[in-house]
């Protein structure tokens, strides 16, 4: 049997790591074989840890140890990628709060009820997404995507270049960026 490999993420500087590591510890995972970050975990990129442990740390018959899935991968699709790549590498998932361990056929049988879950959740997501596209369009409205109201007072732009004002200057007194006021001198 291969080494338990731990990894602990907390997503910003003033949360605290120590409880996932006690945890990690106490369930077998040494200090040499411990990969931590302080970074989000939206995606994958940024992760120099998940990163080095994925593809140096982490042999055929190891498993990796981690307290919760969200501290592994935030959505689904990255928890998928990063399941198959162990899978194929012969590495088993343990989780320790959410009681996964794919070594056995139980843990596996939970993983997979927990990201069929999580794809039919996405479904129906999407589906109620496109029923209120559908009825916005079916009422007559153009398109229910308007975008961002503008913030940017075009009548105020031309009036303060007409008096002379530089567009630094205006961007300055409008608090907004100054190719934002180029792009719309420009335009005219």
């Amino acid at each position: 049997m291969g080494e338990m490999i731990g990894y602990a993420r907390v997503s910003s500087r003033g949360q605290n790591m120590e409880p996932q590591i006690e945890a990690l510890t106490r369930a077998g995972v040494s200090s040499e074989h411990l990969y931590q970050e302080k970074v989000s975990g939206t995606s994958r990129s940024g992760r120099a840890e998940l990163a080095a442990l994925l593809h140096r740390g982490i042999r055929k018959g190891d498993r990796l140890v981690v307290t919760r899935l969200d501290r592994l991968a935030r959505s689904l699709r990255d928890l998928q990628n990063i399941v198959h790549d162990l899978k194929e590498r012969e590495v088993d998932l343990v989780v320790l709060e959410q009681s996964i361990d794919t070594s056995t056929a139980e843990g596996r049988l939970f993983f997979n009820m927990l990201g069929a879950i999580g794809e039919f959740e996405t479904e129906l997501r999407k589906a109620r997404q496109r029923e209120g596209i559908d009825a916005a369009l079916a009422k007559g409205t153009k398109s229910p995507f308007k975008g961002r109201p503008s913030t940017i007072d075009a009548d105020r732009i031309s009036s303060l270049r007409q008096q002379g004002v530089t567009p630094t200057a205006i961007a300055k007194e409008l608090g907004i960026a100054r190719s934002s006021v180029y792009r719309y001198l420009h335009s005219e």
